[in-house]
């Protein structure tokens, strides 16, 4: 199938490459000259695993392309993506401004072709209508030059014959395990009142329902839940939501545990074999971050507010995470008593391993705070060291290895749970140390070995 991506994000490049991969010919659209002749050269403008790969191999074989032309994007597709970023505004809600755009601009170029668009991006309940109502004025806007008058969007429909549905495709891609996670769903979301739409979705992922690329090809197809728009839209904030929650929960878990001399890994064990419960997001830590999980949860509540109800148990959820981060903080000046004039190493800055996003990581909370109480910060991370990034970040210095990082330290929190953290060599880093602290912000360590190698371990909620 001929299908357009438009937006190059992490959902938007991750989706366009691997529909390619399996098959379709796509083209992605982003308007920034740059990041096109970048992805055009073969080069991924972001960090994710196995992504590269696809990229090159999608584009070797013609069924990838890009370009900032969105008339050719969408000449070429049958279904086009909207995949552009709805970043919170400071009231909560989702800045759809970009959605917008986007909409406004497909209605200019829609010619005579059935089409089916999709809501890719995330957007706020009952913004199917709304995109509808969108391409229609960039429809008739399309048309004032001829008439003076202007024209509404359903006399241009009438008069020219173009055809199209809005579908809700919301994503559940987790950032560092994307490509894995698109070729093995645990379901695919459809939101339409169009069966032509929904016929069209299910051909287009059939080669992904029927698990040709997954890891496992001998399980069940993944199920398609097929239901209308809005809840569409629902499902994939009240999923986002959930997990933010059951986060919180243990976390503030964890708080009790370091009170009553309980460890909360072990607790987190024993309730998570419950059947009922599961074992996922059940690690405590100093809290959850991302470009998601906060803006969702926030989006949600900002819905509920607009329709005369209060979510007090969303709420709870975002004070316990905004709490959380300032554990870390507490645990150092438990240890060493004033942080003025101490130097703190950070093991980790994004706000998950296997990425480069540090949208609204915790590090970033950890550096304002400890930078206001005195303290020099440095900071280690595989990927922000290696590829020399620096945008958002100050009053840090980011180190270019873990033995840079600890020389002169008087305390390391580890922050972002990359797993070449568990391997290196803390016993010459204890050495290089003023004081061999580690707060492990994640319990992600194991205590035994890093009191061998001559480290006080703190860990969280244990």
């Amino acid at each position: 199938m001929r299908v357009c991506v438009i937006g190059t994000g992490y959902v938007g490049l991750v989706t366009g490459t691997c529909l390619a991969h399996i098959g379709h010919h796509v083209i992605c659209v982003d308007n920034n000259e740059e990041k096109v002749k970048l992805m055009k050269s073969g080069q991924s403008p972001i960090f994710e695993p196995g992504l590269s790969e696809l990229m090159s191999s999608a584009s070797a074989s013609g069924n990838l392309e890009f370009t900032s032309d969105l008339a050719a994007g969408v000449a070429h597709g049958e279904i086009l993506f909207i995949a552009v970023g709805t970043p919170p505004l400071p009231t909560g809600e989702s800045d759809t401004r970009y959605v917008e755009a986007v909409a406004r601009g497909i209605g200019a170029h829609l010619d005579g072709d059935y089409k089916v668009l999709v809501n890719k991006s995330t957007v706020p309940i009952g913004s199917g209508d709304w995109v509808r109502r969108i391409v229609l004025d960039g429809l008739a806007e399309r048309q004032k030059p001829q008439n003076s008058e202007g024209v509404t969007g359903e006399e241009v429909v009438a008069k020219t014959g173009v055809q199209f549905d809005v579908v809700s495709n919301p994503e559940f891609l987790r950032e560092g395990c994307a490509v894995h996670d698109t070729f093995n769903p645990d379901r695919i979301v459809l939101g339409s009142n169009s069966q032509r739409a929904m016929n069209m979705m299910v051909q287009l992922y059939s080669p992904i329902v029927d698990r040709k690329f997954a890891e496992n090809a001998s399980l069940p197809p993944v199920p398609v839940v097929m239901t209308d728009i809005s809840s569409a839209e629902m499902i994939k904030y009240a999923a986002n939501a959930f997990l933010a929650t059951k986060i919180s929960f243990i976390n503030e878990v964890a708080n009790i545990c370091d009170r009553v001399g309980a460890d909360v890994t072990q607790v987190a064990r024993g309730i998570g074999l419950d059947s009922r419960i599961g074992s996922k997001f059940l690690q405590a830590g100093i809290g959850w971050g991302g470009s998601c999980f906060p803006k969702d949860v926030s989006a949600l509540v900002h819905t509920a507010d607009d329709y005369g109800y209060e979510a007090h148990l969303l709420k709870a959820a975002v004070e316990v995470n905004e709490r959380q981060r300032l554990i870390a903080i507490e645990k150092l000046q438990q240890v060493l008593k004033i942080l003025k004039g101490k130097t703190v190493g950070l093991l980790g800055l994004t706000f998950k391993p296997d990425t480069d996003d540090l949208r609204d990581a915790p590090s970033l909370n950890l550096i304002e705070n400890l930078n206001r109480l005195g303290a020099k910060v440095k900071a280690y991370d595989p990927i922000v060291s290696q590829t020399g990034m620096r945008h958002g970040l100050s009053g840090v210095l980011v180190e270019t290895d873990p033995e840079r990082l600890a020389d002169g330290c008087d305390a390391l929190v580890l922050v972002t749970d990359w797993e070449q953290f568990r391997n290196l060599d803390y016993q010459k880093m204890a050495k290089l140390m003023d004081h061999a602290v580690m707060i492990d912000g994640r319990n992600f360590l194991d205590k035994k070995v890093l009191e061998a190698a001559g480290f006080q371990y703190v860990g969280i909620g244990r």
